[in-house]
């Protein structure tokens, strides 16, 4: 019998896409399992729908790491402050601030992967986990060149409507049609190479709370599909040259969908 694929699972809140998950590895539509569930604070409801179906759960306060006084004592022995500025393309300005940004999650991230060491995993997801990971939490998963295995799926269709509020932004803009991406995680904030793409018409009578709805049930579906594609072995990177709006020229990372499993 083919080996599960392990999925460990990070939430911020209720965890709806977290339930889709747990759902599609019990209906047998994937062939995982979710070994772990950790939240970035104590009431993200999302822990207690892992509970309910004993999957191991546990927190990494954020909160309480960024108010430490005494951050500059705590950081990881490893961490280098120098090589994460010259990696990260979240701030374009590096000040003390900026500075002090990846010091504080350095500390936190390395929480995250202590406690994440406990089990063995081979896939990250994040289910609304509303924290950016730093290179310095990357670059310790991403072990392997070419085998990205943090994944996120955001409400909107990327590269448009990056950030914290895709459908929002989306239906204040006025857009004719909204929906998801799943993408690889990457350095900067939604820009990783996309692995899955949904859409849906907006419609005239519709809401920035119907436009959610429509896009939940996208996203449940679309989720699914990709961690699929990924415990397959049909994800494949692979590199891109474009030209951009002015000339410019981009290099950038795509992923290619196999046909055959590996």
């Amino acid at each position: 019998m083919k080996k599960k694929l392990k999925i460990a699972a990070l939430i911020s809140g209720n965890g709806t896409n977290l339930q889709a998950v747990i759902d599609s590895c019990i209906k047998k539509e994937i062939n995982a399992k979710i070994v772990c569930v950790g939240a970035d604070k104590f009431d993200a409801f999302g822990l207690k729908k892992a509970e309910k179906y004993n999957i191991p759960t546990f927190i990494t306060d954020y909160k309480k790491i960024i108010a430490d006084k005494n951050i500059e004592n705590k950081l990881p022995t490893d961490f280098n402050i120098e090589k994460i500025l010259s990696l990260q393309k979240l701030f374009k300005i590096k000040n003390k601030k900026t500075e002090l940004f990846f010091k504080t999650r350095a500390v936190a991230e390395a929480d995250l992967l202590n406690k994440l060491d406990k089990f063995k995993f081979d896939l990250i997801i994040l289910a609304g986990f509303m924290r950016k990971l730093t290179p310095y939490f990357i670059d310790k998963i991403n072990t392997e060149p070419n085998k990205p295995k943090i994944m996120n799926i955001h409400p909107a269709l990327l590269p448009a409507f990056a950030g914290t509020n895709g459908y929002k932004d989306t239906f204040e803009y006025g857009a004719k049609i909204g929906g998801c991406t799943v993408h690889f995680v990457d350095y900067g904030e939604d820009t990783g190479a996309i692995i899955a793409q949904k859409s849906f018409l907006i419609l005239e009578d519709d809401t920035l709370e119907t436009i959610k709805k429509k896009g939940l049930k996208v996203e449940w579906e679309l989720y699914t599909k990709a961690i699929k594609f990924f415990e397959e072995g049909k994800l494949k990177l692979a590199k891109r040259n474009a030209v951009g709006c002015g000339g410019f020229k981009i290099k950038r990372e795509i992923v290619k969908i196999s046909e055959r499993m590996v």
